[in-house]
C-alpha cells in the first residue's frame, strides 16, 4: 500500500518548480536548446518529488467533437499546474495565448511560461492566470 500525500495547490506548486527553473538555469547557459532544458527541468521537478505529466495532451470540444489531441503542454505539475518551456528572445502575446488555451481547455487555473534564454531566471517567470488570484 503506497504512502498518500496532499496534493500541492497552484502556488506551491509553481514556487517549486519556480525553484526548479532556478536550479536549472545557474547549471546550463542561456542559448541552449528547449528539449534539452525540457530534460533537466524534467530531472528536477521529479527529483524535487514533484508528480509531473510531460508533453501532456489537452483536449479541445469544437462543434460538439471531442479532439483528443488538440493541444500539448510541455507539462502538467501536480495536477494543477501547466509549465511551458521556452528558449526565446521574449516572451511574446502569443505565448501567453497558447498558455491561456491550455489552461481553458484543461480547466486549470495557473500556468508558468519559463523562459530560458535570459541573463537572470527570474526575468523568464511569466505566470498566467485563469480566474482568480485567490483561489490558488
Amino acid at each position: 500500500m503506497g504512502v498518500s500525500r496532499e496534493a500541492l495547490r497552484p502556488n506551491a506548486a509553481s514556487y517549486k518548480v519556480i525553484g526548479c527553473a532556478l536550479r536549472v538555469h545557474s547549471a546550463i547557459a542561456p542559448g541552449s536548446l528547449e528539449r534539452a532544458v525540457a530534460a533537466c527541468m524534467k530531472h528536477e521537478m521529479t527529483t524535487a518529488g514533484l508528480h509531473i505529466e510531460q508533453e501532456a495532451t489537452i483536449p479541445l470540444v469544437y462543434d460538439g467533437i471531442r479532439i483528443p489531441l488538440a493541444y500539448r503542454a510541455d507539462f502538467i505539475v501536480e495536477n494543477c499546474l501547466v509549465v511551458e518551456i521556452k528558449c526565446v528572445a521574449a516572451i511574446l502575446p502569443i505565448h501567453r495565448a497558447q498558455v491561456v488555451n491550455y489552461l481553458k481547455h484543461s480547466g486549470l487555473r495557473l500556468g508558468l511560461i519559463l523562459n530560458f534564454n535570459v541573463p537572470h531566471m527570474k526575468q523568464g517567470i511569466h505566470r498566467v492566470i485563469n480566474g482568480r488570484e485567490a483561489d490558488l
